[in-house]
């Protein structure tokens, strides 16, 4: 809930570099879930079969977020470098 509770209010910012931040912030909370996932498996609470899709599954979402932050970064560079060779 975390991660998509911060992509949302980064859209709702309006700014790419204000997008990023919580793209930043989003990528923070998924280290938060794969640590609260190891101590549900480490605890018993989780079958190791699950584990391993789960974390599977919140590493394919890691690249997605990395790629999107990329992005935006690169945008934001090329942006920045056409607005100072116009002066």
């Amino acid at each position: 809930m975390s991660m998509g509770a911060n992509l949302a209010e980064g859209c709702g910012r309006q700014t790419t570099p204000e997008l990023a931040r919580f793209v930043r912030i989003a990528m923070g909370s998924a280290s938060e879930l794969d640590y609260h996932l190891l101590l549900a498996h480490d605890f018993g609470y989780l079958p190791p079969e699950e584990h391993k899709a789960f974390t599977q599954e919140l590493t394919r979402i890691r690249k997605m977020l990395a790629a999107l932050l990329t992005t935006l970064e690169s945008g934001a560079k090329q942006k920045a470098a056409g607005a100072g060779g116009n002066r």
